[in-house]
């Protein structure tokens, strides 16, 4: 009963949403939410392709992907599909004149490893890829223009240790430009290693969800919870400029209350999310006001010689949320210089951005 309960509960709210503002957008860029690895049951997922539309709009997202198997499909005896786009061609004649809601054409290459998973998005026809040969698969969706990334290269099926690591097939493919991304997040999982992939191999950095089932119950959104989100950094809305934002690897990952990416991708969204104002003093003790604009919760470690009267050198702000913090300053001054780490927004392995701000008093 509690489980009919709640599934009424999951189909009402997937038919009521609100478009939600995730950060304040970077000085002249838009912030596009994406989530580009999903499934129907026109491969193996659990869902007909409109629940994936009504989950998007319920999340907020911008962008869209449902990138099915061609190698597999769970449901032949049910579903004959003779053409490899329908969920794609499904799914975009759902989509409403108005909303911002895009979705485009996508597929998964699912070989055994090497070289495993790939995702092909911006794809013209999935109907060719659909070929025994990996490398043969992956060059003919780059011909076709596509935007190519390696799905969880730490998957402990392939990966029984769970660390992501290049084979020669997949140093083979880097040297040729026929990958352009990696999942540094996928589903439930952060990979230091794909991280560090990333960073040395100048590939984008995504984050997806995989689902299979429901959104809803996956990620526990009940309770708070949400599914990985890449944000795209974009010149504007248009599909051209966010394909090419992935190609220039302008990126970064929301999991679950971290953010992951190239400093010089997240380093604006943080500093343009994070803003500090001065209460006042009383005697040489001066009041700031952390605020934070983003749905994140950001935990800082004060890096500066200032101590504070009445909280240690790590703050939280909440999530749309703000903290009052007194300064001991000894002097009463008109500026003051401080510098924080946030150590849940990662810029490589075992590293956090660091930001500095300048208060006037």
């Amino acid at each position: 009963m509690k489980q009919i309960i709640s599934l009424l509960l999951i189909i009402t709210s997937l038919n009521s949403y609100s478009q939600k503002v995730f950060f304040n957008n970077p000085e002249g860029y838009f912030l596009i939410s994406s989530d580009l690895h999903i499934h129907s049951v026109f491969s193996d997922g659990e869902v007909w392709p409109s629940i994936r539309i009504k989950e998007a709009r319920r999340d907020s997202l911008d962008l869209i992907s449902l990138t099915e198997h061609l190698e597999y499909l769970s449901y032949k005896e049910d579903i004959i599909i003779p053409d490899r786009n329908r969920s794609y061609n499904v799914s975009k004649n759902l989509l409403k004149k108005e909303e911002t809601l895009m979705v485009i054409n996508g597929t998964e290459i699912t070989k055994p490893m090497p070289p495993g998973h790939f995702n092909a998005i911006f794809i013209k026809d999935a109907n060719p890829l659909l070929n025994p040969d990996g490398k043969k698969a992956i060059q003919d969706a780059n011909k076709q223009g596509a935007f190519v990334f390696w799905n969880h290269p730490n998957w402990v099926e392939n990966r029984d240790d769970g660390i992501a690591r290049l084979d020669p097939l997949h140093e083979e493919l880097l040297e040729k430009k026929l990958f352009h991304g990696i999942e540094v997040v996928n589903e439930h999982t952060y990979s230091e290693e794909a991280l560090q992939i990333a960073l040395s191999n100048d590939l984008t950095i995504m984050g997806t969800s995989d689902i299979h089932g429901l959104i809803e119950w996956e990620y526990k959104q009940e309770k708070g919870g949400h599914r990985p989100v890449t944000f795209i950094i974009s010149k504007n809305r248009t599909l051209k400029s966010i394909r090419d934002a992935l190609f220039d690897q302008k990126t970064f990952v929301w999991h679950k209350d971290m953010l992951i990416g190239k400093e010089e991708n997240i380093h604006p969204v943080v500093q343009k999310n994070i803003t500090i104002s001065s209460l006042g003093y009383y005697k040489k003790i001066v009041t700031i006001k952390i605020k934070n604009h983003s749905i994140v919760p950001f935990k800082l470690k004060y890096l500066g010689d200032y101590t504070f009267h009445s909280l240690s050198s790590i703050l939280e702000i909440p999530a749309r949320g703000e903290l009052n913090v007194t300064v001991k300053t000894k002097d009463i001054l008109e500026t003051i210089d401080m510098s924080f780490e946030v150590l849940n927004v990662i810029t490589a392995p075992k590293q956090f951005l660091k930001i500095s701000k300048t208060i006037n008093l």
